[in-house]
């Protein structure tokens, strides 16, 4: 698809251009996850996490220490960007039981799984059936996940794995508080702005 394949290449020149300079390394984590959460596995979560992915074989390849850093955070913020919205969708399921049907309401155990895993598709029925209070929802919950990542210096040499991957993981407690903090807002953010569910 030539049109997407323009969108993508724009999109990741884009990114490159953050990296390259230090001082945007918190609001480039910052975007890195707020994309993961945006269309859950579609063109602009794929071309997130093949910046992160190309990042990762740069930094291998790489002798700077202070680009590897880049690298290896900028990593981290794309998969704590891709593990809030499951993770939050399961807590606003528990916490606003009335937003949401019977059926989504027995993905919860699915969704936590699928976050810890980092699977966002976990995700995709809900933005799917209500995009307009979803999608904002998630996106900045992944969004601030991945800044705290940034500002935490949090690190991640690993291209998958969710919480399988801890021990490639520098500064994990704070890694995991970063997730936390994200998966709640999403949650809250969920309260606040789905409506009631209705039952058909």
């Amino acid at each position: 698809n030539p049109i997407m394949g323009a969108i993508n290449t724009g999109m990741t020149n884009a990114l490159n251009s953050m990296a390259s300079n230090e001082a945007l390394m918190i609001p480039l984590c910052a975007l890195l996850g707020a994309m993961m959460a945006i269309d859950m596995g579609g063109p602009i979560n794929k071309a997130a996490y093949v910046f992160g992915t190309g990042m990762l074989t740069q930094a291998s390849a790489s002798n700077d220490p202070a680009f590897q850093q880049i690298a290896y955070i900028s990593m981290a913020a794309v998969m704590v960007g891709g593990m809030c919205p499951p993770v939050g969708i399961a807590l606003a399921n528990l916490l606003f039981p009335k937003k949401f049907t019977k059926a989504e309401k027995s993905t919860v155990v699915t969704n936590f799984i699928m976050g810890a895993s980092f699977i966002t598709e976990g995700a995709i029925p809900f933005a799917a059936a209500d995009p307009i209070h979803v999608i904002p929802a998630t996106l900045v919950g992944s969004g601030v996940a991945g800044l705290l990542v940034a500002v935490f210096k949090c690190t991640l040499m690993a291209p998958h794995g969710g919480l399988f991957v801890v021990a490639t993981i520098g500064n994990p407690l704070m890694y995991l508080l970063a997730w936390l903090v994200g998966s709640v807002i999403t949650c809250i953010l969920l309260g606040l702005l789905k409506k009631p569910a209705q039952e058909f």
